[in-house]
């Protein structure tokens, strides 16, 4: 049901179906069961200890059970549940206006971007928190005009700083962006009406496209293959998740790196319209079919005249 209301809704743009409905499904009442009275959901552990504190993991594993509720489920603030755990997820929102604590004390413009995603999906996109989650997005650009993990334009040991509680590291905005990075901010961008007009979106997304089935420049899931690495909802940067992105930017087949990208798509489409795709993250049986769904989403969008 719920993958046939989001087919409906995206691809056959079918506007008079509801998600109410999808909300009473009984999965949708086993997340919610488990759900704090915090707004949150436990990492899941089995009281394993944890570098970071388990209010941080916390806030990644609501991060990712609001990915499932609202990119599968279209569930929104409409629902109280959705309206806890955002306000869980706002209260990690600084004054600077990033998202603080699953990177520890340091800038994570990535999980910033993820969240703040989810939460314009969720029916927050007119929210001034929203709006100044943005301009701090803006503020942290490198001077190339992408983003990268800042700590790692300093060259940092990465789990070091993360334990270490010191000051949140300014980024060497010299150094080149990453991909990897950028292809999740952009996300953030993207799913908003308005900011993904921005020049600096647009820009943006330029870079992501000339990065395409590339090395990255820093050393986090670096290698080409992580491009092909595909999950949904989405996580990393992988190619699904930045042509999604970039085809709500507007790019289209008509630009070469899109086309290229599209192409690896046809070229692992099985007789029967699935793909043969390298599926990681999650245990959701249906995860091929999601991403069929998310493959044929993206190829509405580029071919749209």
């Amino acid at each position: 049901m719920p993958l046939r209301f989001c087919t409906h809704r995206d691809l056959l743009m079918d506007t008079t179906a509801t998600p109410e409905t999808v909300w009473k499904l009984p999965v949708i009442t086993k997340y919610l069961r488990k759900q704090q009275p915090s707004g949150s959901w436990r990492y899941p552990g089995g009281g394993k200890p944890y570098l970071r504190s388990s209010e941080n993991y916390d806030q990644l594993e609501t991060y990712r059970i609001l990915g499932e509720l609202v990119e599968k489920y279209a569930m929104s603030n409409t629902h109280p549940s959705i309206e806890h755990a955002a306000a869980y997820l706002f209260s990690f929102q600084t004054d600077e206006g990033d998202f603080r604590g699953i990177y520890g004390t340091q800038y994570t413009p990535n999980y910033s971007a993820g969240i703040m995603e989810l939460l314009i999906k969720a029916g927050y996109a007119d929210d001034p928190r929203i709006k100044k989650g943005f301009r701090w997005l803006l503020s942290i650009r490198q001077n190339d005009g992408g983003w990268a993990i800042p700590l790692r334009t300093k060259g940092k040991n990465f789990t070091r700083t993360v334990l270490s509680d010191a000051e949140a590291i300014q980024p060497n905005r010299d150094k080149p962006f990453s991909h990897l990075i950028t292809g999740i901010v952009l996300r953030a961008f993207a799913a908003h009406p308005i900011y993904r007009t921005k020049k600096e979106a647009q820009y943006a997304g330029a870079l992501l496209a000339s990065r395409l089935f590339k090395k990255d420049t820093y050393p986090d899931r670096g290698t080409v293959q992580y491009w092909e690495r595909i999950s949904f909802p989405f996580w990393f940067t992988d190619a699904l998740s930045a042509l999604d992105s970039l085809s709500l930017l507007g790019f289209t087949h008509k630009q070469k790196p899109i086309a290229d990208a599209l192409d690896w798509f046809v070229r692992r489409q099985h007789d029967d319209g699935g793909f043969n795709l390298k599926v990681i993250r999650g245990k959701d049986p249906d995860t091929r079919l999601w991403i069929c769904f998310a493959v044929c989403r993206v190829f509405k969008r580029c071919y749209k005249e």
